[in-house]
């Protein structure tokens, strides 16, 4: 991370500093939310920008949204049109919403003159314009000349350096929204700040694609509690023979790096003592439990046992912060989201007790904590993906750097 973060945060400006009354909001947030047949199927990034349209609008705001939806690569695709949410939203929401055919220009200028304190406005698709991704400073200047105020509330989108996450910070007076200023407090929580000891359950198909957040993860984290087939390339590393469980053994020379690491950082990694292994993968599918050092041949590891779930409870119950990214083994297949769910009931139990803070976000980590139904208990669950894991890296992310850096409002 930035060195500097600590000093650069002493700029950082929330919509709570500033007399937003009369303002035109240009409010960056996102809504490519899961959709089928024009339907939305999870409202969940909707209602966790309530709070701040609801904030806006009391500080008699003029509020236009700026969106992505798919990947219209720069092209004016109707199927990818903002246009289908407005019902969607106005439910969620409780207020009218209007919508604009487009992002920038005169359609969006007549939309917009019409609105008057507390409005809401849907902009078109910013991405139906390539120099949105080009992040081109005359796209900027056109999206700038409909409001007065910028607001990021789009951590999920924080690490990409578009024109509407990073551009528009850099010419508009800007500032966090509520829910990007309660991601960002969250992970300051887990990761920079933290209450220790910190444990952190990472899981997942692949180190590859984890190799980054590993590297970074091991020096702040007292225990590194490893799951999934993730769990078996490490076990693999080690000299364990793990039978026909998915494994990178290709990668054995970076979770060799990784464990040095972690051992120079007083970090322990927690592998699994016992599996539950299976001859396929299927559900319900006739399954086993076998010492991790002791795969069949013919097997594979799909969850973890009962003594792994055991020993890493009683990490969790003497550990103060929890960053969970990734499940433990193949939780969509019943039975075997078994570890995943004991471990999260367990997160949950020693978070609702106030013993606890507990961080997810990434990949299927929401999913897999929604399976055990736990979200409600856990500290805060992020449901940015890539800019997540980016952070977990200890990446800087253009939309928020932008933010720091950002001139304050007159």
């Amino acid at each position: 991370m930035n060195n500097d973060k600590d000093e650069i945060k002493m700029s950082f400006q929330s919509i709570r500093d500033m007399d937003l009354k009369d303002k035109r909001v240009l409010l960056r947030a996102d809504l490519n939310v899961p959709a089928r047949r024009g339907k939305v199927t999870d409202t969940t990034r909707i209602d966790r920008l309530k709070p701040t349209i609801d904030f806006l609008r009391d500080a008699g705001a003029r509020i236009l949204i700026l969106s992505h939806f798919g990947r219209p690569e720069g092209e004016q695709n109707p199927e990818m049109s903002l246009a289908f949410l407005t019902p969607t939203l106005e439910e969620r929401w409780g207020c009218d919403i209007r919508f604009s055919p487009d992002c920038i220009g005169p359609k969006a200028e007549a939309v917009i003159a019409k609105m008057g304190e507390g409005d809401v406005t849907l902009l078109e698709n910013v991405r139906f314009y390539k120099e949105e991704k080009q992040n081109t400073p005359e796209f900027v200047s056109k999206l700038a000349a409909l409001g007065d105020v910028f607001i990021n509330d789009a951590f999920s989108a924080a690490h990409r350096a578009h024109a509407s996450t990073e551009g528009l910070a850099h010419v508009l007076p800007a500032a966090a929204g509520l829910l990007m200023e309660q991601e960002l407090n969250a992970l300051d929580a887990a990761l920079e700040h933290p209450q220790k000891p910190v444990a952190a359950i990472v899981g997942g198909s692949k180190i590859s694609t984890k190799l980054g957040v590993l590297n970074n993860i091991v020096q702040k984290v007292d225990y590194l509690i490893l799951g999934g087939a993730m769990a078996n390339t490490f076990l693999y590393a080690n000299g364990t023979d793990v039978g026909s469980s998915l494994c990178e053994t290709n990668m054995k020379e970076e979770a060799l790096k990784i464990s040095e690491t972690a051992k120079k950082h007083g970090c322990e990694i927690v592998l699994p003592i016992d599996s539950i292994v299976v001859n396929e993968l299927k559900l319900n599918a006739p399954s086993e439990t076998v010492d991790s050092q002791a795969i069949p041949d013919d097997k594979m590891a799909i969850d973890v046992g009962p003594k792994s779930i055991a020993y890493v409870e009683n990490i969790l119950e003497k550990s103060k912060t929890l960053l969970w990214n990734g499940p433990m083994g193949v939780f969509e297949l019943k039975p075997f989201d078994t570890g995943t769910n004991a471990l999260a009931h367990k997160a949950a139990e020693q978070t609702k007790a106030g013993k606890l803070v507990s961080i997810a976000g990434g990949g299927d980590t929401v999913a897999a904590l929604e399976n055990a139904e736990v979200c409600q208990d856990f500290t805060y669950i992020s449901t940015a993906g890539g800019a997540f894991l980016e952070w977990l890296k200890g990446e800087t992310l253009p939309g928020v750097e932008a933010l720091y850096t950002a001139k304050k409002a007159a």
